[in-house]
């Protein structure tokens, strides 16, 4: 990569030689590898802008190459993360030296990853398959009988820290995951094979088939169905990348069994149930971030649980709606307005679960403000980083949550 990671043309005219056109070549190439959807055209664009605005400084040399190579709002921090990588050789050779420096290794291991920063660095440092040099591997027997297997790693692995295809791979097993089986019992009936209750309207409607002259009992049992699935999730910042992929097991869910309606909301409430309805999984989840204006915005709990009260609570919770609150409860504005909201929709529905990401932290404690209006109101509180969440929360719902979600620890450890 000629040029690649330096600040060559940032801060000047761009040379005449060609390199800067080359790096923005190679940069959108890692860009692409990365996850996002970047054309020829594109890449034109943005050698074209680059030259037309002539890169006053390092700002504008961003917001050029920004304009004209993000299309899509989720895109954004990992552009970010991959120019910071990419333009600043200083910043990525510490990088390289705390991996492969055990001393530095410790000192880095105490900061926190940022999103899409394991999918930017396999973009940047991975090399070609057809470039690399054949390795000749010793013949070693190895007794893995006490390692972890790929799938176990991959299910405790923090989503925002998978790579592309690792995401892949995690959302093809989102899809094969067994769907919850909260079915419950209604008042209608249906027929039944079992002699468990006497039907007397089949009864007599099929007595009349004979005249009467012969009458054989006929039976129901209560008819058991889904209850209506409920979910707010937060798009935020801090949660964009969380709920992108927790919307492909919604759209699992949306495929395979009626009433479930999706909500997403930052500083406002969008409904994109219809959007999920969509047969392609990607392209469903495309079309909930171009139906939403403030992806990966601000956030604002508080007023949108208050609109959602008022326009669609009376339409979507009835009979027995199970409601799932994806948020990190970091509310910034009146505490009031979310308390006061958070417990009429607990009150409204029959069951609320809050999914926090939070809670992959072991040392996560209820501190903020948020945090401890909400937790009084929810039937339970559980994570949602990693598969080995989802499938958790799979259970959960299927009637085999136990105590460990119980929100009232929390609680308890602030008295």
């Amino acid at each position: 990569m000629t040029g690649a990671g330096t600040d060559e043309g940032v801060g000047k005219r761009p040379p005449e030689d060609g390199r800067l056109a080359d790096n923005i070549v190679h940069f959108a190439r890692a860009l692409r590898k990365a996850g996002l959807r970047i054309g020829p055209a594109a890449v034109a664009d943005a050698i074209e802008a680059v030259q037309a605005i002539g890169i006053g400084d390092r700002a504008e040399f961003h917001t050029a190459l920004h304009c004209t190579l993000v299309t899509r709002h989720e895109d954004q921090a990992i552009f970010d993360e991959a120019f910071r990588l990419f333009w600043r050789s200083r910043d990525l050779v510490q990088k390289m030296i705390a991996m492969m420096s055990p001393v530095v290794r410790r000192e880095a291991e105490k900061e926190r990853k940022k999103a899409g920063e394991r999918r930017i660095a396999d973009a940047l440092f991975a090399a070609p398959e057809d470039r690399r040099p054949p390795r000749e591997e010793p013949d070693v027997e190895i007794d893995a009988r006490f390692t972890a297997s790929v799938s176990e790693v991959l299910r405790r692995m923090d989503f925002a820290q998978m790579s592309a295809s690792e995401l892949r791979r995690a959302k093809r097993a989102i899809v094969g995951l067994t769907l919850p089986m909260d079915a419950v019992r209604t008042r209608r009936f249906q027929p039944s094979t079992g002699r468990s209750k006497v039907d007397p309207r089949a009864t007599m409607r099929r007595a009349m088939r004979t005249g009467g002259a012969l009458i054989l009992p006929r039976y129901r049992e209560a008819r058991m169905v889904h209850p209506p699935l409920v979910v707010l999730a937060d798009i935020s910042g801090s949660m964009s990348q969380y709920t992108r992929v927790f919307l492909h097991f919604l759209h699992a869910l949306t495929d395979r069994r009626r009433r479930v309606h999706t909500f997403l909301f930052g500083t406002r409430l969008t409904n994109v149930t219809r959007q999920m309805r969509h047969r392609d999984p990607d392209e469903a989840v495309e079309e909930c971030a171009r139906a939403v204006e403030d992806w990966s915005g601000g956030t604002r709990i508080g007023e949108t649980l208050k609109a959602f009260n008022r326009l669609w609570s009376r339409r979507v919770l009835g009979q027995g709606a199970v409601v799932l609150l994806i948020t990190d409860g970091l509310e910034r504005e009146d505490i009031g307005t979310l308390e006061a909201e958070i417990d009429r929709l607990h009150r409204s529905c029959r069951r609320l679960v809050w999914l926090n990401p939070l809670l992959r932290f072991e040392g996560f404690e209820a501190r903020a403000r948020g945090v401890l209006a909400m937790l009084p109101h929810v039937d339970e509180l559980r994570a949602v980083h990693n598969l080995e969440a989802i499938e958790d929360l799979v259970a959960a719902l299927s009637g085999e949550s136990g105590g460990r979600a119980d929100p009232r620890r929390f609680l308890a450890a602030q008295t």
